[in-house]
């Protein structure tokens, strides 16, 4: 039986149509390559609880997740030209898709629909880090993450203490989730073409954390290190007690906060959480 969905007309047909071009002060790139829209839905199946997807646009992805079986998706788009396209993809599919016009950094995603939850997203540009720490603040009300990213910030949420691009994102990503780089999609599958590679990642939030933490500590203390990434440790906490302080958790006051592993922050925002508030 054909999937009512396989009738409607192409994306770029229908952006063509109604001359809906990506707004740059929304951080948009449609992604049209069908290969990449069903490999990234493929990544994130099964689809057993509510799908959240962020930034729809035109619909490409959505049209591949609903295909590749999700039984209710909720799409959140802030553009409201977008809604149009989206509309005709809800009738098609009725009545698995919702559409919700809101801005994505304002809804509490992680209270939409049932277990196991997921969240699948080509993110915008200009929101995809607060987004992500956003949702990280709430990682154990989803099953997994599938989000694409410029490369370079998908490089940092998956770098490991040592690697240069090693940083806060890195940490709170390493305690909270495992995640992992799935593949990259080359600039010529969007439209506008970016100016740079993107990547999907696919973030699967702990069980169980590895090491006891508060995040609101660990964030703070991660913020004043980064904040002076070429300076050893003993610099950037000189007035918390610098070298005798580190000294006293077992941590190098020598070393840069890119190689120090997320144990050790763990360790440290514990100790000056309480005095950081």
């Amino acid at each position: 039986m054909i999937d009512p969905i396989d009738n409607l007309p192409t994306i770029r047909e229908t952006l063509s149509k109604l001359d809906l071009r990506a707004k740059k002060s929304l951080g948009q790139n449609f992604l049209l390559d069908a290969a990449f829209t069903d490999k990234i839905a493929e990544s994130a199946a099964p689809f057993e609880g509510t799908v959240i997807e962020i930034g729809p646009g035109p619909g490409g992805l959505t049209r591949s997740i609903l295909l590749m079986g999700a039984h209710e998706l909720i799409a959140i788009e802030k553009d409201r030209r977008a809604i149009v396209f989206l509309e005709e993809l809800k009738k098609a599919a009725s009545p698995r898709l919702q559409i919700k016009q809101a801005d994505a950094l304002k809804e509490p995603v992680w209270e939409f629909g049932f277990q196991p939850r997921q969240i699948i997203a080509n993110l915008p540009y200009n929101i995809a880090t607060p987004l992500l720490i956003l949702w990280l603040k709430h990682a154990n009300a989803f099953d997994k993450l599938t989000l694409m990213f410029q490369k370079e910030v998908a490089e940092r949420i998956v770098a490991q203490p040592g690697e240069s691009c090693f940083g806060r994102l890195s940490v709170l990503c390493d305690w909270l989730t495992t995640a992992k780089i799935l593949f990259e999609v080359p600039a010529d599958a969007f439209s506008p073409k970016p100016k740079v590679t993107s990547a999907v990642v696919q973030l699967m939030p702990r069980k169980s954390l590895l090491f006891d933490c508060r995040l609101n500590y660990l964030e703070k203390v991660t913020q004043i290190a980064f904040n002076q990434r070429r300076k050893m440790l003993r610099a950037s906490f000189k007035k918390f007690g610098g070298t005798q302080m580190l000294t006293s958790l077992n941590i190098d006051p020598m070393i840069r906060p890119q190689d120090l592993s997320t144990e050790s922050f763990c360790k440290l925002a514990n100790h000056l959480g309480p005095q950081l508030g």
